[in-house]
Parts: structure tokens; sequence; C-alpha cells
């Protein structure tokens, strides 16, 4: 089944949703490679991430993502879970809340949910607070569920 991106014509077009869906994002693969990465990125090696023969030992059976991580799967997960048109920059403002529910394996997939919380107007564009919850495929509990402040100009 093809995944079909929520597509909105224009910023504005937003402003009437504040308290609905946006839309829901391709699932994207956790593999063992996007963990080393981003333990070399950010000098974050414990042996939870990154140690797979002590951490199939360990707490969660297997290796798991940084919480950070799934944190910075945010953009790519936004790119393909809704679109607008005619925005020519994207400015990632901040976050007001972030939890991490659940664990993400080695090997998961994961997806986005979009909930738009805010719409606030600016010059030259918009200020939207989204809730995203990054699903993890098979588990009752999201990865993690943030309040993804950004500013969208058109």
């Amino acid at each position: 089944m093809t995944h079909i991106v929520r597509q909105f014509a224009r910023l504005s077009d937003l402003q009437p949703l504040v308290g609905q869906p946006l839309g829901l994002s391709d699932w994207l693969i956790v593999d063992q490679k996007r963990i080393d990465l981003f333990a070399e990125a950010t000098d974050d090696h414990q042996w939870i991430h990154v140690d797979p023969v002590s951490a199939a030992a360990g707490p969660f059976g297997a290796t798991v993502a940084h919480g950070f991580l799934t944190l910075s799967l945010l953009p790519p997960l936004f790119a393909s879970g809704f679109h607008i048109d005619g925005i020519r920059m994207g400015i990632n403002y901040g976050l007001n809340r972030v939890r991490f529910p659940a664990p993400v394996r080695v090997g998961s997939r994961l997806r986005g949910r979009f909930k738009l919380l805010a719409y606030e107007p600016l010059e030259g564009g918009a200020q939207l607070t989204v809730e995203v919850t990054v699903e993890i495929e098979g588990s009752d509990k999201p990865a993690c569920v943030a309040e993804s402040v950004s500013r969208r100009y058109t």
C-alpha cells in the first residue's frame, strides 16, 4: 500500500485545523548503523546503544536507540507526514515537552503521527506547535511524544 502524504495548498490552510490531525509519516527503520553513527556524532557510546553482545543480555534484550536519536528523526518524519506548498524556509524553534515512553530496539520501524496544537501568524509565515507521537510498529507505547515548535515562512 502506498503512503499518501497530506497536502496543503497554503500555510494559512492549517489555521482552522488547530486540534486536528495533520498527517501520518512513512515508516523509518532504526538499524544499528544509524545508532552507531549517532553515537559517533554525539560522543555517547553507552553499551546499551553500541554493544550488541552486552545489550542482548541487558534490560532491553538488544541495543536501543538513544532518546535524542529518536528525537532527531522528527525532520524526516515531518517531511513524509504532510506537505505545505509554497514554504520557502522552515526553522526549528524548539520543543515544549518531550517524553520517551518506550525504548526503540534496533531494527524497529518508527512513524510519526502529527496533530496541530497551535497556529500563530507571523510576518511572512506562521509558528506551528505540533504534537508528534513517534509510534513503534507493534508496540502499544510510543517511542516519543513531543510538542515541536517550528516557524514556516512563505
